[in-house]
């Protein structure tokens, strides 16, 4: 069996996943060399300009993809939730392993929930998906954009530039955070971003990796993850819109939850849709396009036109 090299960005979170990739590989295959090399993507590479400044689907992948399709590494291990709904010709998702805590997790040493912070409290977070959900649920609070890795932004709380920060429950967990969340959001306040908590393993098409990888792939967080990005798929693809969704598995049923809102947090479309695994994918289309009739449309229109002038 050959030796495999790792693509993955440089922050500690991505750095966690792929060594958790890494050892799963050395028990299941002993004797073979797992190599990790690490990828500066552009969206690593502009930390101090926002997300939605720097633009274009897959700022966090793109530089690792294009690696993945010159062969200088074998794998790509990405959070899912930074993967665009479109795969590169050439590549596939391999595998797509059991799913971490898809929630949002609020941190702060001032207050306890997001309903007890204080008028005008000062809250942090890089997504506009967050932002939007908590200004609907709580629009007298300061939402602030804060970019960088956790520990950057835990730093950021420290020497209070923000009161609290809201970031994925996933990532605190990976990197032995846990002890910092005050509340995970419910899915009634945060709708998780698609994918979120999930990761994605990516490798060329055709290769025999791929069948040494199967080992990793949770059948239930795949189906979840294929009706949520279904959903994303049929709004236009992109992760700069606050756009939300959501989905579980139970008893070969799939139940799905999608959110669109306003950057703002005014307007927000909220739905549910359950039905048979078999049918997940439509699920996810059926729902985004119920949405989009009952006022989503002109919310991603606006919130595309602002974007643009922003």
């Amino acid at each position: 069996m050959n030796d495999i090299r790792i693509g993955t960005r440089g922050s500690s979170l991505a750095l966690a996943q792929a060594g958790w990739v890494r050892r799963k590989l050395e028990e299941r295959y002993p004797g073979i060399r797992v190599e990790t090399i690490t990828i500066k993507t552009k969206g690593d590479r502009f930390l101090s300009t926002p997300i939605k400044a720097i633009g274009g689907k897959g700022i966090f992948v793109k530089e690792i993809e294009e690696a993945l399709l010159r062969k200088e590494i074998d794998l790509a291990v990405h959070s899912m939730k930074d993967l665009p709904t479109e795969i590169p010709a050439g590549l596939r998702l391999a595998a797509i392993p059991e799913r971490e805590d898809a929630r949002d997790a609020l941190v702060s040493s001032n207050f306890k929930s997001l309903k007890d912070a204080p008028p005008g409290a000062k809250i942090g977070t890089g997504s506009l998906r967050r932002q939007a959900q908590i200004l609907h649920f709580r629009p007298d609070l300061s939402v602030m954009p804060i970019r960088g890795n956790i520990d950057t932004r835990l730093k950021k709380l420290e020497r209070g530039e923000v009161d609290a920060l809201v970031m994925a429950a996933a990532g605190l967990k990976r990197i032995g955070c846990e002890n910092r969340v005050s509340e995970y959001l419910s899915a009634k306040i945060c709708l998780s971003a698609v994918g979120q908590g999930a990761l994605g393993l990516e490798s060329r098409e055709g290769e025999p990796l791929i069948d040494q990888v199967a080992f990793f792939h949770h059948p239930p967080t795949a189906l979840q993850v294929l009706a949520e990005r279904s959903f994303l798929r049929c709004l236009g693809g992109g992760c700069q819109i606050p756009v939300g969704a959501r989905a579980w598995t139970d008893n070969n049923q799939v139940r799905l939850i999608g959110m669109i809102c306003d950057v703002d947090g005014r307007r927000l479309y909220r739905g549910e849709i359950t039905g048979s695994e078999k049918d997940a994918e439509r699920l996810g289309q059926e729902l985004a396009e119920r949405l989009l009739k009952d006022g989503g449309e002109e919310v991603l229109g606006s919130n595309e036109k602002g974007l643009a002038h922003g």
